[in-house]
């Protein structure tokens, strides 16, 4: 066997210079998609209101709002339709309901805060991902053998999830606010609570696995992420959109942010969505980490803490996925579901790894 490389603490404080330019950095962008939503018109906005309260029972809600308009032009995918679609809300799928016109309201001033809040997130994510090489360069090997490098690399990928759907020009621009402020958190208890120097691995985990298994359960659990702020959003906008059709008045800040937001179906469709197509890829992570304990402990499997949540985690999505295929489970019901599942997903990415003693944990850190 080969003696393990030397520690390159220089690249290693590199690496952390890089991580906290990248925090600065989504600093300025979280302001800027503050200002997006803050300076962006509310002149424009309504059109839930309009067509739900118009005609309550819904019948003719679809000839009133088929044609919604907006000024702001589309360009380079980060920006909204010009014209909304028209979409039919899942929890009751008797409404038509078209899509807000996104944080900005349909304001060019706040669409330019917004441009600007996303060129800030692709700066900081260059930065942080440079600064995840850094640390992997510094002990040449994966950078996600302890938390801190886990949260790190898991925040990156989170934003480049994001990034990789506004360049394919979806209207996900909604997320950017959120994301942004969960990503400083993300980052705030890395180098903090979960700092850890740059060091080599343990024996155990000098495998080729480590690339296969710990990288597809980091792009899963971020895509997850992205699918459970969606899941969130769809109950606050579908809880809006019922209680304007029940006759209801929400107050002005719920109107504010509500009618901005796409409608419920659209949240509800984009949750599903990104769930069912990570689904697949879950399933080979917790496979592929099988394997991997066969070969670097003898067995397959051991209900070991980290492998019984990572089963638990994949039966809970697999029954959300179920639930949304099922006829009466659409909807409300199914969110639940989901975000029960996102929540098992934390613990086994937080709970175990840090409280729990197992082969897997890093308790200590």
């Amino acid at each position: 066997m080969t003696l393990a490389a030397a520690t390159n603490e220089n690249l290693a404080s590199i690496s952390n210079t890089l991580i906290y330019s990248a925090m600065a950095v989504y600093t300025l962008a979280f302001f800027a998609y503050i200002a997006e939503w803050l300076f962006g018109s509310r002149s424009k906005v309504g059109r839930t209101a309009a067509a739900l309260t118009a005609d309550p029972s819904g019948k003719d809600a679809a000839k009133k709002t088929a044609a919604p308009s907006v000024t702001v032009k589309s360009a380079g995918g980060t920006s909204v339709l010009e014209r909304p679609k028209v979409v039919v809300r899942a929890a009751a799928g008797a409404r038509d309901v078209p899509d807000g016109p996104g944080a900005h309201g349909g304001d060019e001033q706040g669409d330019l805060y917004g441009r600007i809040a996303v060129s800030l997130t692709v700066l900081a994510w260059a930065v942080e991902a440079a600064g995840v090489l850094a640390r992997a360069l510094s002990v040449q090997r994966a950078p996600w053998g302890n938390m801190y490098e886990f949260n790190i690399t898991f925040s990156t990928v989170a934003v480049g999830v994001y990034l990789a759907l506004l360049a394919l020009k979806k209207n996900v621009r909604w997320l950017g606010l959120p994301l942004i402020t969960t990503v400083l958190l993300d980052l705030g208890l890395a180098v903090t609570v979960l700092y850890t120097a740059s060091d080599q691995l343990v024996p155990a985990l000098h495998s080729y696995w480590l690339y296969i298994h710990v990288s597809t359960a980091i792009f899963c659990g971020a895509v997850f992420y992205v699918g459970a702020v969606g899941t969130i959003l769809y109950l606050f906008k579908d809880s809006y959109e019922s209680k304007l059709a029940s006759g209801g008045r929400p107050g002005r800040f719920a109107t504010s942010v509500m009618e901005r937001l796409p409608a419920a179906s659209s949240l509800d469709k984009f949750s599903y969505r990104v769930n069912a197509a990570v689904f697949p890829l879950w399933t080979f992570t917790i496979i592929a980490g099988a394997i991997w304990a066969g070969d670097a402990w003898g067995r397959y499997w051991g209900w070991d803490p980290k492998e019984t949540w990572s089963f638990i985690t994949w039966v809970a999505y697999a029954g959300y996925l179920h639930a949304r295929a099922t006829a009466g489970w659409k909807g409300r019901k199914a969110a639940y579901i989901a975000l029960v599942a996102f929540a098992c997903w934390l613990f086994n990415y937080y709970g175990v790894n840090i409280f729990v003693s197992g082969k897997h944990s890093y308790a200590g850190v």
